[in-house]
């Protein structure tokens, strides 16, 4: 994501959820010129037993974007047949400059699951909880039970922000896109 898009809330919820499902989990993060609207960057390694929280290029199974520029930038991460869980939104003037797009990450051979997460969010009553849309979506990527996914919400979030987070979340999970049952 860019500075102030909420990665890292993201990264500490879904490394919450994962501990509590029994998995080993590292969590790292890069945070860069995030304070100026920079990249930041979290990796999240979960399994049986985890020895780092670095993931190398190609070896990904999901990467969860919160701007188009930034799934591109991190593409190569990602393993033959992954999945990208991508907000659709552009900060320019970047995405412009680099013509970054849905498309070159389909053509790249991605698994692209992309939507309007930016419109979720204020739909959920904050621009600032396109990160939990973005769990909600991914949240269709595991077979983890919802309720798993709410408690880890409940724990990792303020409680004078839970209730949009937990509608963002549901927006994200359950919003239906063109062409899927």
């Amino acid at each position: 994501g860019v500075g102030g898009q909420g990665s890292l809330l993201a990264s500490k919820l879904l490394g919450w959820l994962l501990l509590n499902e029994g998995y080993d989990v590292k969590v790292s993060e890069v945070h860069g010129m995030s304070q100026r609207g920079g990249s930041v960057v979290t990796y999240v390694r979960f399994g049986e037993k985890v020895y780092s929280p670095i993931i190398d290029k190609g070896e990904a199974d999901l990467i969860v974007s919160f701007e188009k520029l930034e799934a591109a930038r991190y593409l190569d991460y990602l393993k033959p047949d992954g999945t990208v869980v991508v907000n659709t939104q552009q900060i320019d003037p970047m995405p412009v400059v680099t013509g970054a797009t849905v498309e070159k990450m389909k053509v790249a051979g991605a698994n692209v699951d992309a939507m309007d997460c930016l419109t979720l969010a204020r739909e959920a009553g904050s621009e600032k909880a396109v990160n939990l849309v973005l769990l909600g979506r991914l949240s269709r990527h595991y077979d983890i039970p919802i309720e798993h996914w709410q408690a880890a919400i409940e724990a990792c979030v303020p409680k004078k922000f839970l209730e949009i987070n937990q509608r963002a979340f549901l927006l994200g999970r359950n919003t239906k896109l063109d062409g899927e049952n």
